[in-house]
């Protein structure tokens, strides 16, 4: 037997390689299925399941394609109702593979399908469980994101996840080892852990929401409290999930079209494609197309892009750099952006040898701001997370997260100069970067964040939990 965990770390995703005696089972796998393929092919194996944890939101798997390309049938959990031929599992249905066997155990609370599979190892004992988005290291699943389609409200949905985690994985043995669908970095729980695998023993000793003396409702407090909207591109991932979509390589073949600066600008003034800049923020600042977008593809791509552009059918175009420009596309496709209509021939070098018009972002270091400070109050622009401000922030300092910038934009100063900083510097220019697009170009930019100016001397002021009396 032989179980390999494919994590990817932007996306905080672990898809899973399961093989026994020539038989293949994936779960839940990432939309590029040739690793897959593959690997299979390379230990002289047949994919025979694919399974699927649940209809995801947060990125579109493979299954459609890898279905289609090994005759493998995509296995759901009771209740799903996909648009494509399906095997819709029965609670406790068994499925052998080689020498062990996969039962489905229908865990609803996260979705209503949600399923997670127990494996068996050769002998029959309890060996793992690959647990979806129904527990987590640290967590559970939220259970807000399936409120609409369950007809039914999250204290529903929470109330659901309780007892599927008492009565189908909490009795399970200690020792049996945990392989959950996402670790930290996920937004489909609140305190998800760094780590990837671990046993439900652990879990019962350090999961909040696996105490022993937990009761119903406070499960369902607990779980519910503290839930951020979810990113706008979850439900279009999910409707793709369901529905299916265009194959990977007919999204690379098109995106990868390479286009000259002045047919690039025609183009983006004929489709109203966004222009998305993945360069280094540091290139960014120094030189853009104008109204450009900036998401770093160094930093956490395609969540940023899911929850800042939203609408997986927006066109795009691409300056990116050089060689980066397949990787680029292959990473919006996982979050369902799939109308890359081409990308930059020659990269940004080339639209500057072309004269044509391009902008720039003022950043200063946090010792030059620390010095403007000394001569007058410029307002500064906080765009961490909640949490992060919280913890620790420039005293007298705006905040508004990148996550809701769009909806905050009335709330920047048009008429005079202000700062604008995250933490260490990507997220910033990526605002920067929104902000310019919108006509708002009065920014300075601090290089390196709030862990450079944490350097200096500028009053910084934490965050005191409220005394309750």
């Amino acid at each position: 037997m032989k179980i390999e965990q494919i994590y990817t770390g932007c996306l905080a995703q672990g898809a899973y390689y399961i093989e026994s005696n020539g038989e293949v089972a994936i779960i839940d796998p990432l939309r590029e299925v040739t690793p897959y393929t593959n690997k299979a092919e390379h230990n002289g194996a047949k994919i025979k399941y694919i399974f699927e944890t649940h209809f995801h939101a947060d990125f579109v798997s493979g299954h459609v394609t890898l279905s289609k390309l090994t005759g493998a049938p995509i296995v759901y959990g009771p209740s799903a109702s996909p648009s494509f031929d399906a095997i819709i599992a029965k609670d406790g249905q068994v499925f052998k593979l080689g020498n062990i066997t996969i039962t489905a155990l229908h865990t609803p609370g996260h979705t209503m399908e949600s399923t997670t599979y127990l494996l068996k190892d050769e002998n029959g004992n309890d060996h793992a469980i690959f647990s979806g988005d129904t527990l987590f290291l640290g967590d559970v699943g939220r259970p807000d994101l399936a409120q609409k389609a369950a007809n039914m409200t999250k204290e529903d949905l929470a109330g659901l996840l309780f007892d599927s985690l008492r009565n189908k994985i909490m009795p399970l043995g200690d020792a049996v080892i945990v392989y959950p669908a996402h670790g930290a970095g996920s937004a489909c729980g609140k305190n998800l852990s760094k780590q990837t695998i671990g046993t439900i023993g652990e879990q019962k000793k350090t999961n909040y929401a696996l105490r022993a003396n937990m009761t119903k409702a406070e499960f369902i407090k607990e779980v519910t409290d503290g839930l951020l909207p979810p990113p706008l591109y979850f439900p279009l991932n999910v409707k793709m999930n369901k529905e299916g979509y265009e194959d990977v390589e007919d999204v690379i073949e098109r995106g990868t079209t390479p286009l000259a600066p002045l047919q690039f600008e025609r183009i983006a003034t004929e489709t109203g494609a966004i222009v998305l800049d993945v360069r280094h923020q540091d290139d960014f600042a120094k030189g853009h197309i104008p109204r450009s977008i900036f998401i770093g593809i160094e930093g956490n791509f395609a969540p940023w892009v899911g929850a800042l552009i939203a609408d997986v059918e927006q066109p795009i175009l691409l300056v990116t750099p050089e060689g980066k420009e397949e990787e680029t596309i292959i990473r919006l496709s996982r979050v369902g952006f799939d109308k890359t209509l081409g990308y930059l021939k020659g990269g940004f070098e080339a639209w500057k040898h072309a004269g044509l018009e391009y902008d720039t972002i003022t950043s200063i270091s946090a010792s030059e701001l620390e010095q403007a400070l000394e001569k007058e109050n410029v307002p500064i622009y906080d765009v961490r997370k909640d949490g992060e401000f919280k913890s620790e922030h420039v005293k007298n300092a705006h905040h508004t997260s990148l996550d809701y910038l769009n909806e905050h934009l009335n709330e920047f100063p048009e008429d005079k100069p202000f700062y604008l900083h995250c933490a260490g510097g990507y997220r910033s220019i990526i605002a920067a970067s929104i902000l310019k697009s919108r006509g708002i170009h009065n920014l300075i930019d601090i290089k390196g964040g709030f862990d450079a100016i944490k350097e200096t001397n500028i009053p910084v002021t934490d965050y005191i939990c409220p005394t309750t009396l």
